[in-house]
């Protein structure tokens, strides 16, 4: 897996489940495993997505109904702790509608409709209101989540320039679902089932790809049970790397500016002298870009299928991401007579826009930098 997993075959999907804990060693177990994680997701869609819904259309509410009760409840709470718990979510629901939607727009995938849609969710005899129906109802009256961080959406890739608006994608008709919606109900019931840490954005491009891996997967049953399958491996993921959504633990020793640190020291360790020109004082250059390879594991930083590449790597990574820091280190020293050439400004546009594309020469870099400890 760390030396790349044939795109074709279908090996991927599996080997990913295993290495991101999902799947247990023992072969025997995978099929009573996977039914029992698939029935229990389908028992979260039940609880926060239908049961909601349904309460909610119950009411009988108009839109404009809707927009009066969001004005009234942002001056006084509504007393039943059901509805305050209802339009919070829709504030972080919001936010992640908003990211999901521009979830690598070079791309088609995540506009096109999925041959496996949620039937427990478009059931054409329910009249629940659907997250794309909340979303509608709402847009106009609740606030964003306040929780964007340097580095993670406002210094983005080119490669990941965001549509002038949201308007550019047409709306499924009934009865269908784009992609970027099952990516949507991944990550609010991720969300309503982790209140300590919810949403921060961010959190999609590292769902897209393990989403694109598990529904474009060549065995049918994989695709079709995508959308449990991500849920499960992402949740799995973030237990691993939570620390660096987490603005309060920034910086302590499991923190993202500890992280941005290693990377620092790594690097003297390999080119003193790259070293001393970006990261030694008076004037150390700022770690945004740390921040974003190493937060959002280089999803930003190249195409979609580069990415799933490097990720063989990390994900095989018996320390657990210790060859990230590698990686960043690699790609570096790549290009280390532009970074030891370039002042200030220069460097920093070089690091935020990263000029080489080639994922296997960076990492085959990073090997050699592994290989020389």
């Amino acid at each position: 897996c760390s030396a790349g997993i044939p795109f074709d075959g279908g090996l991927r999907c599996l080997c990913w489940k295993i290495l991101l804990n999902y799947l247990p060693l023992e072969k025997a177990l995978w099929s009573s495993l996977l039914k029992k994680q698939r029935d229990l997701y389908s028992q979260f869609l039940k609880e926060m997505i239908i049961q909601p819904g349904i309460a909610k259309a119950n009411l009988g509410v108009s839109r404009e109904d809707v927009t009066l009760e969001d004005h009234v409840s942002a001056v006084k709470p509504f007393p039943d702790s059901r509805w305050n718990t209802y339009f919070k979510d829709n504030e972080v629901l919001l936010q992640i509608d908003k990211d999901v939607r521009r979830l690598y727009p070079d791309m088609a995938f995540f506009q096109r409709p999925t041959d496996y849609p949620c039937l427990l969710v478009l059931d054409p005899q329910s009249e629940f209101e659907t997250l794309r129906r909340r979303v509608e109802q709402t847009t106009l009256k609740a606030q964003p989540v306040a929780r964007s961080r340097s580095g993670l959406t406002n210094v983005s890739s080119p490669l990941k320039a965001a549509p002038s608006s949201l308007s550019e994608y047409e709306v499924l008709p009934n009865g269908c679902e784009a992609h970027w919606e099952v990516v949507e109900r991944i990550l609010f019931i991720y969300a309503k089932l982790n209140p300590g840490i919810a949403y921060v954005q961010g959190m999609n491009e590292i769902v897209g790809p393990l989403y694109y891996t598990f529904a474009t997967d060549p065995n049918s049953e994989w695709k079709e049970h995508a959308e449990a399958d991500t849920f499960f491996c992402f949740t799995n993921l973030m237990a691993e790397i939570r620390d660096n959504f987490i603005k309060s633990l920034d910086d302590s020793q499991c923190g993202i500016t500890y992280k941005m640190e290693k990377v620092y020291s790594t690097l003297k360790e390999k080119d003193v002298e790259l070293y001393l020109k970006l990261g030694a004082a008076p004037r150390p250059l700022p770690g945004v870009f740390a921040f974003r390879w190493l937060t959002l594991l280089l999803s930003q930083e190249f195409l979609l299928p580069d990415v799933i590449r490097i990720w063989d790597s990390l994900f095989a990574d018996a320390k657990r991401f210790d060859f990230l820091l590698l990686v960043c280190c690699a790609m570096l020293t790549l290009i280390r007579d532009q970074l030891l050439e370039g002042d200030f400004t220069l460097n920093m546009r070089l690091l935020q826009d990263y000029p080489i594309s080639d994922v296997h020469l960076i990492l085959k870099k990073a090997k050699e930098l592994q290989d020389s400890k």
